[in-house]
């Protein structure tokens, strides 16, 4: 009979398909509780797992039956989203656990699609979770997210996120017409970003997801000097120009000691709607290259795929619009991938410990 140390080593090397990592990796709380004939394994994981609690349920079951001698085996799945550490010296945001950066350093390559569908990727898995538009030239997530709704102020102070698809939101898109230009100097961008931040009432997020404009300017150097990143993920496409400008972003975040969790390779490959004929428009193997060469996990591969445009043009996500399809299940895995490497970091114990002050008397 394995003691259960033995058990727990089995558990901690168990490789979780779809977030690519080792329970062990993943920082996974395991208490195991042997009562004659039967094992009961409870499983606390640091990231959310709804869609995918069932079969990670089975593979663990399957995988004791065949390497222990018990017959009966409970294995009961759980998960708690912690606040994680951000840059030092840099106060957290009210309400929000985690922020997650999705940089891309070059537009056109899918970054706020890619965003909008990880933001509600989590949310499909059961976070709770929120997505700031931090483009100020370019506002896309309200038309991505349906809506065209003011954001409401009930103390003149603060304003109230756009709820749209079970996630919340905030914009520039949401205060202004959207054919009207952001004609603003950096100082005025950089300000409105911080009050979007911090003057909007999120409420209890496990993720803010940050949609970061192209480049390495003005609001990339705000994200990294002022608001607490938990970690950051790079968007590219197979193509060399884009991979040049996924690399400054990489670098970008390694200067201002953010963790990069991986990156997206989007539009890797299209398969003609009519035949059939798979074609690789922008080349091949672009992101996996870019992963290996920086030491960095491949997250995953989108498709360039017509009815990813026309969804979010639609005003409702792949991730909303066919949540059991193939795509949809593509951004899931990616979710979990994100979240569970978020997991792997070190917690943020800054409101654990009450402030000491020494007074002399």
């Amino acid at each position: 009979m394995l003691s259960p140390s033995q058990i727990e080593k089995i558990l901690n090397e168990y490789h979780d398909p779809l977030s690519q990592m080792t329970l062990g990796d993943s920082k996974t709380r395991i208490v195991i509780d042997l009562n004659n004939e039967k094992l009961t394994v409870n499983l606390t994981l640091g990231y959310p797992v709804n869609g995918h609690r069932k079969s990670l349920k089975t593979s663990i079951s399957s995988l004791l039956e065949q390497q222990t001698d018990f017959t009966d085996i409970a294995v009961n799945i759980e998960w708690k989203v912690t606040k994680h550490k951000v840059q030092q010296g840099i106060q957290g945001i009210k309400n929000v656990k985690n922020i997650i950066a999705v940089a891309s350093g070059k537009g056109g390559v899918g970054k706020s699609t890619t965003s909008v569908n990880l933001a509600l990727a989590l949310a499909a898995e059961g976070a709770n979770v929120g997505i700031l538009d931090a483009d100020i030239y370019g506002p896309s997530q309200p038309r991505m997210l349906g809506t065209s709704q003011r954001p409401e102020s009930g103390d003149g102070k603060t304003i109230e996120p756009i709820e749209s698809h079970g996630i919340q939101s905030m914009s520039i898109g949401f205060l202004i017409d959207e054919e009207q230009p952001m004609i603003w100097r950096g100082p005025m961008v950089t300000q409105a970003l911080e009050q979007m931040l911090n003057d909007t009432n999120w409420r209890d997020l496990d993720y803010l997801v940050v949609d970061l404009p192209p480049g390495t300017g003005d609001i990339q150097l705000t994200l990294s000097q002022k608001v607490p990143v938990s970690g950051a993920v790079i968007v590219t496409t197979p193509q060399d120009i884009s991979l040049l400008d996924a690399r400054k972003a990489l670098k970008m975040f390694e200067k201002v000691n953010v963790p990069v969790m991986g990156v997206i390779e989007n539009m890797s490959t299209h398969i003609c709607s009519q035949c059939g004929h798979e074609e690789h428009i922008f080349g091949t193997g672009g992101g996996h290259t870019m992963a290996t060469e920086y030491d960095i996990d491949l997250l995953g591969n989108l498709p360039l795929d017509i009815k990813i445009r026309e969804d979010v043009d639609q005003g409702k996500p792949t991730v909303v619009a066919e949540p059991d399809g193939k795509i949809a299940q593509a951004y899931r895995g990616i979710a979990i991938a994100v979240a569970a490497r978020l997991a792997k970091q070190g917690k943020d114990y800054s409101t654990v410990f009450p402030n000491i002050v020494i007074k002399n008397d």
